[in-house]
């Protein structure tokens, strides 16, 4: 690789300090390191701006000036007398500069590097000034410019667009500044840009209208002007996002040809039992989504899907169907839930689904005695149990399948992948079931193409006819009596209210004081024994948590205080109301996550978002989109803009397993449609990437940059 290899060091103007500070803040090592960070936002220093035609409320502005006078001002003002043998800087606490341009003058104002400034900035002399224009005292001026001699024509460094790169404090403390790192990038690329080979074959390049690589890395650092920064910025885009899906839809080929799928062909009677007897018709979404799965289940192939839909939109009903498919067919089913509730709860209501079928369904959770444990293993192993439910008690190595064919998570991300693994090697033979993963948190359509992009992805965008939108609504915390007088009349109806205070790990401490505190205020103004007031956070155990949750769910509570720990986990119908105290601290997926734990019953329902005065601008439009929208898909979209893609669930997973250098989920979305759809050419004309011009995708792929391990082995 040459110089691009060689260690940042030895750059002109780094050294081994700075070299040691650009490691430990930004990750840079070699030169190429820092080629590879890009500008996130540009400066147009194309213009000299006549001092006469400053406005005060103008943005950065760049002025050309010859010095007129320079004065050091102390503490109070007084003026520090100065002459050529000695100057007491102790006593200088400002510079004053007055610049003129034959159009005006302007002052320059200096409160730090004053020695250093004064020194340069001898009258006589011309400067180039750029910074945010203000008034004091009457007079324009601009406060700590950056301060540049004028360069010569077709330096890299001159005028035009000039790129702002990641900083930190300690990088600028070190000296390492805004300047400094333009100066470093165009040291870099000086020596590099020769280097830089093409990394996308000819063909690819010419199909989509990109420029050459060197081009890019020009342009993307100095650009010559907005076309070409725009050229630069679409073909480096287009890269990054082209092999992440390439790398994706590579693996899911290898593995769905490398995986030979359980043949289900059969839609047998315990399918059509249940279908007929279901007293309510499947949405359009559904009976989509149920075509989906079947096609995956007789195609020959190892099912690995990604089944999304909001709370409520009928998922745990295409599960049931899909595994009764595998039951017809002669195999067995399981479905694992992430709580002991949640698992209840699935496991009453697919009882309910498999009553005309004669198909024997079982749960095992941790709770299970030992006495049904046994029969429950030994149904497995005889595979007289056809569907078993439960939550991580599913993977414990003595639990023995006789036939499983199709394994169902619900609620996908609260398993790790090893935990995911061991279900799906339950099988002696060592083939792996089909698999469906389920989510009712809306993944944004280009984080579901990455995160999830070597899975088939199958959306239940359609509420079952009937279910009310929940009626949201802001209410200051100065205003709790209201909401109190809110919770007493629907408690009164006969409903129930959820009460969710967060609790975040950062300070987990304070929360946990909040939430019992909370408490404390809620039982004061709902006492017993008019009202039965219910607890529950993570630090309890797992059998008061039950107990309490269980207490709600079976109506002997009217309020269930809690955590976040109910956002997956509880079915209650009869709650109609759920209140979020310090809602501003959620996120947007959060928040709909924890909204759609009510209207789930016919009953009008309500979510009442609380917020602190103080809550900021950007929290106060969160909080309002969540009035506007019920749709889970608008407001996840939303939340990846406002927050970015990295806190992906709102509570368990933050931070993308891959690291974008230019390319945004965010913003992108667009181009990351086209450029899976050329992977997918690609790749549908030569899937093991074997032709001859395809060598350099070999060739890069083989880097394991674009490798997503954490997400892509789901099976």
């Amino acid at each position: 690789m040459g110089e691009l290899a060689s260690s940042i060091q030895y750059l002109s103007g780094v050294g081994p300090k700075r070299a040691a500070l650009l490691k430990a803040e930004l990750g840079i090592e070699t030169i190429g390191d820092l080629l590879a960070i890009y500008p996130f936002r540009y400066i147009d220093r194309s213009r000299i701006c006549p001092i006469a035609e400053v406005a005060v409320d103008a943005a950065f502005i760049q002025i050309k000036g010859k010095i007129i006078s320079r004065t050091l001002y102390g503490p109070q003002g007084s003026v520090v007398k100065t002459d050529s043998d000695k100057i007491p800087w102790n006593a200088a606490k400002r510079l004053s500069v007055i610049v003129e341009d034959g159009s005006g003058q302007m002052e320059m104002v200096f409160f730090k590097g004053i020695r250093w400034n004064y020194s340069r900035l001898v009258p006589g002399s011309v400067f180039v000034f750029f910074g945010k224009p203000s008034e004091f005292g009457g007079r324009l001026n601009m406060v700590h410019p950056e301060v540049d001699a004028p360069l010569p024509e077709g330096s890299l460094l001159s005028g035009g667009l000039t790129g702002v790169y990641p900083s930190t404090e300690k990088l600028k403390n070190g000296g390492i500044t805004g300047k400094v790192m333009c100066k470093l990038e165009s040291a870099a690329l000086a020596l590099c840009l020769p280097e830089f080979q093409e990394t996308l074959p000819d063909y690819i390049i010419r199909e989509n209208a990109l420029c050459s690589l060197q081009y890019a890395m020009k342009n993307i650092h100095f650009p010559a002007d907005q076309y070409a920064l725009q050229k630069a910025s679409r073909r480096l885009k287009f890269e990054e996002l082209f092999y992440l899906q390439l790398s994706l839809l590579k693996q899911k080929y290898i593995r769905s040809h490398g995986n030979p799928g359980l043949p289900m062909p059969h839609v047998g009677k315990g399918f059509n039992a249940c279908y007929g007897s279901l007293p309510f018709s499947l949405t359009g979404a559904q009976k989509r989504v149920m075509k989906e799965i079947h096609a995956d289940l007789k195609s020959g192939h190892q099912m690995n899907r990604l089944l999304q839909g909001d709370v409520g939109s009928g998922k745990t009903m295409v599960a049931v169907l899909s595994a009764l498919i595998a039951v017809d067919n002669g195999y067995q089913a399981c479905i694992m839930a992430p709580t002991e509730v949640l698992s209840q709860q699935h496991y009453a209501n697919i009882r309910r689904y498999l009553a005309p079928t004669g198909v024997r369904c079982a749960l095992l959770t941790g709770s299970t005695t030992q006495k049904e444990r046994r029969e429950i293993h030994s149904g497995l192993r005889d595979g007289s149990i056809g569907i078993i439910v439960g939550t991580h008690a599913l993977i414990e190595n003595n639990v023995l399948f006789r036939n499983l064919g199709l394994a169902v998570i619900d609620e996908q991300h609260r398993f790790g992948v090893d935990q995911r693994a061991k279900l799906w090697n339950k099988r002696a033979d060592g083939c792996s079931p089909h698999v469906l993963v389920m989510t009712a948190t809306p993944i944004p359509r280009t984080l579901a193409m990455t995160l999830y992009g070597d899975l088939d992805v199958s959306v239940i965008d359609e509420l079952p006819p009937g279910r009310k939108p929940v009626k949201t609504t802001t209410i200051p915390d100065n205003r709790k009596g209201a909401v109190y007088s809110f919770m007493r009349k629907q408690i009164s109806l006969g409903r129930q209210v959820f009460v969710v205070y967060p609790l975040i790990f950062e300070s987990e401490k304070m929360d946990l004081n909040n939430l019992e505190l909370g408490y404390e205020e809620i039982l004061k103004y709902f006492p017993l024994p008019d009202y039965k007031v219910a607890m529950v956070h993570g630090r309890q155990t797992n059998e008061v948590k039950n107990f309490n949750m269980s207490a709600f769910a079976e109506g002997r509570a009217d309020i269930l205080v809690s955590t976040t720990v109910i956002e997956v986990g509880v079915d209650v119908p009869n709650a109609s109301v759920m209140v979020i105290e310090s809602s501003q601290r959620f996120g947007l997926s959060q928040l709909h996550q924890l909204r759609g734990r009510v209207g789930r019953g016919a009953e009008e329902s309500y979510c009442v978002l609380v917020y602190d005065y103080k809550t900021s601008k950007e929290a106060r439009a969160r909080l309002e989109l969540m009035c506007r929208t019920n749709d889970g898909f608008e407001i996840a979209e939303e939340d990846m803009k406002m927050r970015g893609p990295g806190d992906l669930e709102g509570t368990q997973q933050s931070g993308l397993p891959i690291k974008l250098a230019i390319a945004s989920l965010a913003r992108d979305g667009i181009m990351l449609g086209e450029a899976r759809a050329v992977a997918e050419k690609v790749l549908e004309a030569d899937p093991l990437l074997e032709d001859r011009r395809n060598y350099l995708l070999t060739k890069e792929l083989r880097k394991g940059k674009f490798d997503m391990k954490d997400y892509s082995k789901i099976s």
